[in-house]
């Protein structure tokens, strides 16, 4: 009995042939194949015996983008998206002062948090000097703040980094 089979000739499973599929709908999705070709290519991948079989079903297809990871280096764990999107949501109710506190108590843990809390405190900030330099007419645009507020807590919350427009940018 020989046992040195290549890795290509290893029979492949239900399991190895779903994430293939998935990258076969995603390339259909994309348009990079037509309505016949993905009919194909998912009969073969359906029907591979061996790795190299099912390799050869995705062989030009571009390989999957890697996931996005926050501008910091790392990605941002459960904890950190949940403090960066309560620095947004905290800013509602007590304008710069919850934000800059969550900035200075968790920010030196996590550089998605620091820089989650900046731009909430920053944003805070400009809205303070627009309401005092209008003599309070800028208030109204509270009401707008707290829908981009809302806005950029999701977009913490899946790990994605917000700016908000149109602010100095004075906490770096």
């Amino acid at each position: 009995m020989n046992s040195s089979y290549a890795v290509g000739d290893l029979r492949v499973s239900d399991a190895e042939r779903e994430p293939v599929i998935q990258r076969l709908q995603d390339a259909y999705a994309e348009g990079r194949l037509d309505e016949d070709e993905f009919d194909m290519r998912v009969q073969l991948a359906m029907t591979a015996k061996t790795r190299n079989d099912l390799g050869a079903v995705l062989l030009d297809l571009v390989p999957v983008p890697a996931a996005p990871v926050p501008a910091g280096g790392e990605a941002a764990t459960g904890e950190d998206r949940m403090l960066a999107a309560a620095a947004h949501a905290v800013a509602v109710p007590t304008l710069f002062v919850g934000p800059l506190v969550l900035m200075l108590l968790s920010g030196k843990r996590s550089p998605y948090v620091r820089r989650q809390a900046a731009e909430a405190v920053n944003f805070q900030v400009t809205l303070l000097l627009l309401t005092i330099v209008t003599f309070g007419v800028g208030g109204v645009v509270y009401a707008v703040a707290w829908v981009l507020s809302a806005i950029a807590a999701v977009f913490a919350l899946t790990g994605q980094t917000f700016r908000y427009p149109w602010i100095l940018r004075l906490v770096k």
